[in-house]
């Protein structure tokens, strides 16, 4: 285990800040692939995928179980994490940096052992959620799942977009304190690095997964006595359809194919008659009016509550 101290924390930093030309840009800027594919509310599609490709490693599954309040707040844990990464992508630098110590000073708190025995993982096995290898897992998951959703609603990425996005992911990880070393040269490597894992037993799903996923769609404990909703039920089919088989398998999950494929399918044709003021994320609007002027758009709020709703019915709460 290779754990993230402060002292590594500051050090990539330091790097990233010495890399940066614009400030107000932060670490990406309007130019970046970074910003042009993370800008808008296409993403939440695969909050699901993402939640779930986290989840499925056993360290950080744990972690999350034993010591936050994912139980009763699955879906706040998951808005909180993309409140962080999304001042790291659009928020100018200082903001980008206090998210990134922000995250490293949670974590720095949250360690433990793996109370029994989970594909590769023995029972009490130790976990650190600064560990390194942990941190390049979730950082992967929110780089692939990001992939999948542009090339779902908008069809295949030239390559060369999806390896300058690949590689300007990397300063994101750095942000993590997450080591040079082990982060990919291009999109290549990145999907060599996401197979290898979703092969291998390190990434097995737990118990207390499972019953996180159950949540996630409303099917957990807290909706005992409650039907599942049926956004919470299309929610669980799009993600069965975005997940490989086995994990579907293991997470317990009830897949749908036809109704998932109809439903990506009309979001994809609506998605793609809506003005783009309407789907781009408020963070996105809020960077681009910093850096160039533009006014934002006074739809983007709208429409990110519109999808709190829904997640929220997904969710039962």
């Amino acid at each position: 285990m290779v754990v993230v101290n402060r002292a590594d924390l500051e050090a990539a930093l330091a790097e990233v800040r010495a890399h940066v030309v614009d400030a107000r840009a932060g670490i990406f800027g309007p130019e970046s692939a970074n910003w042009t594919l993370m800008s808008d509310v296409a993403l939440f599609v695969g909050g699901g995928r993402a939640a779930l490709l986290q989840l499925a490693h056993p360290m950080v599954a744990y972690a999350i179980d034993q010591h936050s309040r994912t139980r009763t707040d699955v879906l706040g844990r998951f808005q909180r994490t993309f409140d962080n990464v999304f001042a790291m992508i659009f928020g100018e630098l200082d903001e980008a940096l206090a998210a990134a110590r922000r995250v490293h000073n949670i974590h720095a708190r949250i360690h433990g052992a793996i109370p029994e025995a989970v594909g590769g993982w023995a029972a009490g096995a130790p976990y650190h959620a600064n560990d390194a290898s942990a941190l390049r897992w979730v950082h992967a998951t929110l780089i692939d799942t990001a992939l999948m959703i542009r090339e779902q609603i908008d069809g295949a990425l030239p390559p060369d977009v999806r390896d300058r996005y690949v590689l300007e992911a990397n300063r994101m990880a750095a942000l993590f304190g997450i080591p040079r070393s082990l982060l990919p040269d291009g999109y290549p490597a990145h999907v060599a690095y996401m197979r290898r894992m979703i092969d291998s037993d390190q990434i097995a799903v737990a118990p207390c997964a499972r019953e996180m996923a159950a949540f996630l769609f409303g099917r957990g404990d807290l909706a005992a006595g409650r039907a599942q909703t049926p956004v919470g039920w299309l929610a669980e089919a799009i993600t069965c359809e975005l997940l490989p088989p086995h994990l579907v398998a293991q997470f317990g999950l009830r897949p749908a194919p036809r109704r998932a494929r109809a439903a990506l399918a009309a979001f994809r044709a609506i998605y793609r008659r809506l003005p783009r003021g309407t789907v781009a994320l408020p963070a996105y609007g809020a960077a681009l009016h910093r850096v160039t002027g533009a006014p934002p758009s006074r739809f983007a709020g709208v429409t990110v509550r519109l999808l709190d709703g829904l997640a929220q019915r997904a969710t039962g709460t």
